[in-house]
């Protein structure tokens, strides 16, 4: 067994953001991930662009996510923070995912995170009195067993705090998630011809742009073709998609397309899962087919990349010392514990068909997410960042958003680091102290306007 002071399992982008922030503030930390590169959903999975990290024109993320996105920008990997030309948030990041992973091991390096690749985590390691001690993981030389005084669940399905005992929850009130979806990239796409085309029909898109403004610079993101995917369906096309949804990614010939579905998934049950793989790239090479045969600018598309692994909205969420619910988002209740903000709707997609159900925060606003959702409620030295933090069914579609899982994996990782320094379990850190290092690493916590105590 190796000892660290922290250990972070996941090396998603919450997981990333944990391990940077624990190391930063001087815990020996470990970084476990089960591929061969970090960034999971945004490069195994190909989730982007990246929403939103504003509240209207204010931009309400920071710290290590904006770091990010400035180092993605001078690698000529990001065009950065754009205006989303379909209206669904102030904002998008299109980001290259392959850029995204070198850019990842860099910033471990010169942090000081130890990086352990290609293990998959299997059990959770604890004491007498039930506290976690660290992971066990398989490994292509064998099991191994690393020891932490602190250890940090960022795997988005919550399997160390499965295993390590912590009360878990799925879904909704009948245990449905929101479908799971394939994200793949198309090259040598005429952004001119798109744009023509919905110059010409107005009404084919979702937009405040005026018809004069489309042209393949502005548009950013498209939502609709409604006419062209009815055409699609009447046809035979299977896909439980109700419009076509597509955005610019850095480059100015490539987008990335967001409309597999595969509905009725547990993503907790390798049959499911393996359906879904299966059933999703069936989908994307009928999409492409689609795009090239009916879609202006698409004639001479070709796939570009498809995700090493389908995109999975929900699984597992802890319950933890606080469950943050669909009125606190909406309500935009304020927290003294807060540590992240966000701005992202109430988003969940129809878990057994078409259709989306958005439920959006008054323009301008934003609502704070506790530290308390990041501690399980009964199982000590554990933390939780990501998706599987403490939330309800209905606030986890807004919580899953990327930006969001960074900042909070940058509050798990400080405060891992912190309650060590301070010598007390991570669930009786002070919170001020906590909130007082992140500010000063640049994570905004102005309070949300409009908010109500």
């Amino acid at each position: 067994m190796a000892d660290y002071d922290v250990l972070v399992v996941g090396g998603g982008n919450a997981g990333c953001a944990a391990a940077l922030a624990a190391a930063r503030t001087g815990a020996r930390t470990l970084l476990v991930e089960r591929y061969g590169f970090l960034g999971g959903t945004a490069t195994a999975a190909m989730v982007g662009p990246w929403m939103t990290f504003h509240s209207g024109a204010d931009r309400i993320v920071g710290g290590i996510a904006q770091e990010i996105v400035e180092r993605l920008i001078a690698l000529g990997g990001s065009p950065g923070h754009i205006p989303d030309s379909s209206d669904y948030v102030p904002t998008i990041t299109p980001f290259d995912p392959e850029i995204h992973k070198a850019l990842l091991f860099d910033l471990m390096r010169e942090s000081g995170v130890q990086l352990l690749l290609h293990a998959l985590v299997v059990d959770a390691v604890r004491d007498d009195r039930c506290a976690v001690r660290g992971a066990t993981f398989a490994t292509v030389g064998g099991m191994r067993t690393y020891a932490a005084k602190r250890t940090i669940d960022a795997t988005a399905d919550a399997f160390v705090a499965a295993a390590a005992g912590c009360e878990l929850q799925q879904g909704d009130e009948r245990g449905r998630v929101q479908p799971a979806s394939l994200m793949f990239r198309l090259s040598h796409v005429d952004m001119d011809a798109v744009a023509a085309y919905v110059r010409d029909h107005p009404d084919q898109m979702r937009t405040s742009l005026a018809p004069e403004q489309r042209n393949a610079s502005a548009l950013t993101a498209v939502a609709g073709l409604y006419e062209l995917w009815q055409g699609a369906q009447a046809n035979g096309i299977s896909v439980p998609r109700e419009l076509v949804s597509f955005f610019i990614s850095p480059y100015p010939d490539e987008v990335t397309v967001n409309m597999t579905r595969v509905v009725d998934v547990d993503p907790l049950d390798p049959d499911d899962l393996t359906r879904a793989e299966i059933e999703a790239r069936a989908q994307a090479m009928r999409l492409v087919a689609f795009f090239r045969e009916r879609v202006p600018g698409f004639a001479h598309a070709r796939i570009a990349a498809t995700a090493t692994q389908i995109g999975v909205r929900e699984s597992r969420r802890i319950v933890g010392a606080y469950t943050l619910t669909r009125d606190d988002i909406l309500e935009r209740h304020t927290f003294d514990d807060a540590v992240a903000r966000s701005a992202y709707p109430i988003d969940i997609h129809n878990p057994s068909g078409s259709g989306t159900t958005t439920h959006r925060l008054p323009p301008g606003t934003s609502y704070e997410i506790p530290y308390r959702c990041l501690v399980p409620r009964v199982v000590d030295d554990l933390l939780v960042a990501g998706r599987c933090i403490s939330t309800t069914h209905e606030a986890l579609a807004s919580t899953r958003l990327t930006p969001t899982v960074m900042t909070l994996g940058q509050a798990a990782g400080t405060a891992a680091a912190l309650s060590l320094q301070a010598n007390v379990l991570p669930r009786a850190l002070d919170p001020r102290a906590l909130r007082t290092r992140l500010i000063a690493d640049g994570v905004d916590l102005r309070r949300p306007s409009m908010a109500r105590a």
